[in-house]
C-alpha cells in the first residue's frame, strides 16, 4: 500500500471515531438539552418558573378554570391529591393552590414531582412562582403535609391565536420515589 492511501485511511478512521464519539456525547446531552428547550418554550406542556410576578402583569378580567390532577408512581406509598379539583382564576392574577401528600409506608420516603399542563400550548403561559415540585419532598411514615403552588396565567395567552380562547387548563403532577434516598 502506498503512503498516500494509508494517510487517507487513517484520516477516515479518525473522522469515524470522532463522529461516533460526538454522537455518544450528543446522546448523553439530549435529555438535559430537551429539558431546557421545554422549559424555555413551554413545549410539551412544560410550565414556566418565575422568581416573582412582574409588575407589568395585570389581571385582565378574563377568567379561566384551572383543573388540578395528581398521580403517584406505583412504588410510592403516598396518597397525593389536590385539596380542590378546580379553581376559576383571572388571567394575570396570582393564585394559590394546595396539594396534600401522606406517606402510607413504614419508612421515610423521598419523592420528586414531574409536571405539565394541558392543553400543551398553555405551558408557555402558565407561570409558577413557588411550587413543591421545585424540590424533593421527604415524608416520615404517616406524615401528612400541605404543599403550595403559587401561579398565574400570563395575559399574553390572550394574544396567541392557537390558545387565546382557552377556557380550562389542567395542571398535572406525578410523584415518583427518588432512587437514591441518601442524597
Amino acid at each position: 500500500m502506498n503512503l498516500a492511501l494509508q494517510q487517507k485511511n487513517r484520516r477516515s478512521a479518525t473522522m469515524a471515531v470522532l463522529l461516533v464519539a460526538g454522537m455518544i456525547a450528543l446522546g448523553f446531552a439530549s435529555v438535559p438539552l430537551y429539558r431546557i428547550f421545554c422549559q424555555v418554550t413551554g413545549f410539551g406542556g412544560t410550565t414556566q418558573r418565575v422568581e416573582a410576578m412582574s409588575s407589568d402583569v395585570a389581571a385582565t378580567g378574563r377568567m379561566v378554570t384551572v383543573r388540578f390532577d395528581s398521580n403517584t408512581a406505583r412504588d410510592l406509598p403516598w396518597n397525593f391529591a389536590p385539596e380542590r379539583n378546580t379553581e376559576t382564576v383571572q388571567i394575570g392574577e396570582r393564585a394559590l393552590a394546595f396539594y396534600r401528600a401522606e406517606n402510607m409506608g413504614t419508612r421515610p420516603v423521598t419523592g420528586t414531582a414531574t409536571f405539565n399542563v394541558t392543553p400543551l400550548e398553555a405551558g408557555r403561559y402558565f407561570n409558577k412562582i413557588q411550587c413543591f415540585c421545585f424540590e424533593r419532598q421527604t415524608l416520615a411514615p404517616g406524615q401528612d403535609i400541605r404543599m403550595p403552588v403559587t401561579y398565574f396565567v400570563d395575559p399574553a395567552i390572550l394574544d396567541d391565536p392557537d390558545i387565546g380562547d382557552v377556557e380550562e387548563i389542567t395542571l398535572s403532577y406525578t410523584f415518583y420515589p427518588v432512587d437514591d434516598q441518601a442524597s
